[in-house]
């Protein structure tokens, strides 16, 4: 008995062949005439040898050399790179779907071959591994499977010598004192699984709903995440399925990230000359943190995953300002010691200038202090950025705070 996928598949091509040959007018004897050619012409017997014949006009690949110009010929290459935990994106890292180009009038074979059948598998793996589901699938009176399925696997077969062309970029590469030419081809699966991941983050349903709540100004649950700096090459031009399959199917656009250099600026800590959370601990860098923590605690809701959201907030603030407080122990040591800083509290010299090392090794003393002057300059900064807004603080909110701030007490140290 046929897969359901493959009558599908045969029913689909059925109608749409009849509805470019059978019009309204035509007479009745003329509609049975057709559809029984239809019944013929679709029909396993006569169509599977026939694209059998046909797979060997395609060619599967998994960087086709089209992308780099339409006119270039080279051998298909099948890329079956090994999965490594190295960091690093690339062929066998990532799942991407092969590609094909060849001639289009073939395409059906490939649309043919990759129909998922009942067991979750695609009708090529079968034909590949010769299973039993291959070959009652594919069982006709008009060949053998055998045929068959040496013409279906032609589609990968890239012949016996790999070749490049002149159109294709060409790097020489030195390798034992002499120099390699290689071929720069596109990973095109790789590609457009870029273009599907990014379309999903931007534009799925999930996305446009956290944005329609931002432009409320409303809180949300999940947020969302963005691309920017994007950028949209295309291939092909009006006819993209020249170039191959996948770039048809995405309508011959992929995205392209920046790759560009970071534009480093030196950013020079300012040195508290009276109080490191005044000085040197600016409020603006926090408002954002702090605007997302005062939408949560203005929720009517009280519940675990609010809670644990606001600890993650506040923890988020007092890792930044310990970012801040290392940036400054980077100074030279012994910085304190001038004239320009004998305002700064006893405390917070010890703290922030490593000279006094062994002094901040040897008590605990100065540690209490700054646990409760970031514990107060926390509160502080959230109301003074949330003005006639801000939330109120009762007492055990501030020592929710503070056992929070306790909580990273060695790391202040």
């Amino acid at each position: 008995m046929l897969d359901d996928a493959i009558k599908e598949f045969f029913a689909e091509r059925k109608s749409a062949w009849l509805k470019k040959k059978v019009t309204a007018s035509m007479p009745e004897e003329e509609k049975t005439e057709i559809e029984k050619e239809a019944e013929e012409k679709f029909s396993m017997d006569t169509w599977l040898p026939d694209a059998a014949r046909r797979a060997a006009q395609l060619s599967m690949v998994t960087h086709p050399s089209k992308f780099s110009h339409p006119s270039s010929r080279t051998s298909s290459i099948i890329a079956n790179a090994i999965k490594k935990a190295d960091g690093f994106l690339r062929t066998g890292n990532s799942e991407a779907t092969p590609d094909v180009f060849g001639n289009a009038a073939a395409l059906d074979v490939y649309k043919f071959l990759s129909l998922k059948l009942d067991d979750g598998k695609t009708l090529l793996e079968h034909v590949e591994q010769g299973s039993e589901t291959a070959r009652q699938q594919l069982a006709i009176n008009t060949a053998t499977f055998e045929d068959i399925q040496e013409g279906l696997l032609a589609i990968k077969q890239g012949g016996d010598e790999a070749f490049t062309s002149d159109k294709v970029k060409q790097v020489y590469f030195p390798c034992d004192g002499d120099y390699h030419l290689l071929s720069i081809l596109t990973p095109s699966g790789l590609m457009f699984e870029l273009r599907n991941r990014v379309n999903d983050m931007r534009f799925s349903e999930k996305t446009k709903e956290a944005r329609k709540l931002k432009k409320g100004d409303n809180y949300s649950d999940t947020g969302f995440d963005d691309l920017f700096n994007l950028s949209m090459i295309g291939y092909g031009g009006t006819k993209p399925q020249n170039i191959s399959v996948l770039n048809s199917q995405n309508g011959g656009k992929a995205y392209l990230l920046p790759c560009l250099p970071p534009l480093l600026q030196k950013r020079d800590v300012r040195l508290p000359r009276y109080n490191f959370f005044t000085n040197t601990l600016w409020v603006g860098r926090f408002k954002e943190s702090f605007s997302r923590l005062h939408n949560l605690m203005q929720q009517e809701r009280n519940n675990l995953n609010i809670r644990q959201r606001r600890d993650s907030i506040l923890r988020g603030i007092i890792d930044q300002g310990i970012n801040v407080m290392w940036s400054i122990r980077n100074h030279e040591a012994g910085w304190s010691q001038t004239e320009h800083y004998s305002n700064l509290p006893a405390y917070q010299r010890i703290w922030l200038d490593d000279v006094w090392l062994q002094e901040r090794e040897d008590s605990d003393e100065w540690l209490n202090k700054v646990v409760e002057e970031f514990t107060r300059w926390i509160v502080l900064s959230h109301n003074k950025l949330q003005g006639k807004q801000g939330t109120f603080w009762g007492d055990d909110e501030v020592l929710h705070v503070k056992n929070l701030v306790e909580q990273s007490r060695e790391a202040l140290r």
